[in-house]
């Protein structure tokens, strides 16, 4: 992937997958008489960035989820609608890690991935 992703500063591990989006808030969108659609569009150009990493160690994944368990945080990532390294400020959506295995052991989980979005605010 070209570019890199930092959270608030930080790099974290570069994800497998990573799909970005641009999204328009719109309020109150109707049909005229002749079927013809108006919007009141508030805002455009929303990123939604949409991401999947494969398996992580306990302290990388423990570090990702931590830095995203605020209110908002600061995003820099490669941006396709610029063309170039972009830094915002965004929420986190739901937030999934199937695990691979335990080891009974070591009484340790063994992480297959992590998904999350992010939301610009």
């Amino acid at each position: 992937m070209a570019g890199s992703l930092a959270i608030n500063g930080a790099s974290v591990k570069q994800p497998k997958s990573f799909n970005f989006g641009v999204m328009d808030l719109d309020g109150e969108s109707t049909r005229n008489a002749k079927g013809k659609m108006t919007r009141d569009i508030i805002r455009t150009g929303i990123r939604k960035i949409e991401l999947e990493w494969g398996p992580l160690s306990d302290g990388e994944i423990s570090s990702i989820l931590q830095a995203v368990n605020v209110s908002f945080f600061s995003v820099s990532y490669p941006d396709a609608m610029t063309g170039g390294q972009r830094t915002g400020t965004f929420y986190v959506g739901d937030r999934s890690a199937p695990s691979y295995s335990w080891n009974d052991k070591y009484k340790s989980m063994k992480w297959e991935g992590l998904s999350m979005n992010f939301i610009e605010q």
